[in-house]
């Protein structure tokens, strides 16, 4: 049986994650840095969805991250709820809440629209360091259950990074439909997508969702691994982050935002001073935007279709000229 396209992407993650694994063996503490790349890499994935394939410029992703962190911190430790039972609250409840939020703030322009969600990731921030008893307020909420039967490093780094190459395959299978078509004439021009019959608010405010989810799915993660969530964990800066991870990576690619995460990651992990990070932030956005407006991964994948398109064009037979007779 022939191999779909579309599983290629999550094939080769699920290659590189295993010879990784290899190479890191048993080590903790590179066991722990995957497992934080495996999540920044599902929040940058959200970006990717969102603003790769719709256009949609969100700077609310961490603060999506937050709501299902908080939402699976407070259900176990507040009602004694098992972990595999909080993932559905930590999906559903920020994409419950991103749909009207979409709805209002798609129609606006591409710069309104990230100052619009700018300002609803600082709410759900200030609602959290408010809440009280309830969200732990300034303080947060520490000792957050594990997930059960994830009893060591390693094996929460396969659990990551599994769910990671699912959401690949799903993300994949949306790009190759009739839906992820409808998203990418919507992209292009609204208008004739729009001439096209596709409802344009309904498309964007499903995608704006399903990224809330994939990013409420990465705050679920991060919770249980660190056993702790507070403001400052999945707070309004690292929307930015997430943001430059995709544009890094490349955000119309799917595992662009994989890549970028890996990368800035593992160069932060040797950056530790702020105050260079914030440096490197902006000159690492500024170079990809001029040298490689697609993205690391985007310059392969931009080089591979020219040299495929040249290939199918030299394949094409020449057009024969018959030479007619004078009459």
């Amino acid at each position: 049986m022939k191999l779909q396209n579309h599983l290629y992407p999550a094939l080769g993650l699920a290659a590189c994650v295993g010879v990784l694994a290899l190479i890191i063996g048993t080590n903790a503490v590179w066991l722990d840095t995957s497992s934080i790349i495996a999540i920044y890499g599902l929040l940058a994935l959200s970006v990717g969805i969102s603003y790769g394939q719709a256009g949609i410029l969100s700077v609310a992703q961490a603060a999506f991250a937050a709501i299902g962190a908080y939402a699976t911190a407070i259900l176990c430790m507040r009602y004694d709820v098992s972990p595999f039972l909080t993932v559905f609250a930590s999906v559903l409840l920020p994409a419950v809440i991103a749909y009207p939020l979409a709805r209002l703030v798609t129609r606006l322009s591409p710069l309104a629209l990230a100052i619009a969600t700018l300002v609803f990731g600082n709410i759900v921030d200030l609602s959290l360091r408010e809440g009280g008893n309830l969200t732990g307020g300034y303080i947060g909420l520490s000792g957050v259950p594990p997930i059960p039967f994830i009893t060591s490093p390693m094996l929460f780094n396969i659990l990551a990074w599994s769910i990671v190459i699912l959401v690949v395959v799903a993300y994949s299978n949306l790009i190759h439909s009739a839906t992820g078509r409808a998203l990418n004439t919507i992209r292009s021009d609204a208008l004739r997508a729009t001439a096209d019959g596709i409802d344009v608010g309904h498309e964007r405010s499903m995608v704006l969702a399903l990224s809330a989810a994939v990013a409420g799915l990465s705050g679920w993660l991060y919770v249980h691994n660190s056993s702790y969530i507070g403001p400052d964990s999945l707070g309004p800066p690292l929307s930015l982050s997430v943001l430059l991870m995709a544009v890094v990576g490349g955000s119309r690619t799917i595992l662009g935002p994989i890549m970028g995460a890996a990368v800035l990651t593992l160069i932060f992990k040797f950056i530790p001073a702020q105050e260079v990070q914030g440096i490197f932030y902006g000159g690492a956005l500024i170079a990809v935007l001029l040298l490689a407006p697609r993205g690391l991964l985007g310059i392969r994948i931009g080089r591979w279709m020219a040299a495929r398109k040249n290939t199918e064009n030299a394949e094409k037979p020449l057009p024969q000229v018959v030479a007619r007779r004078p009459s």
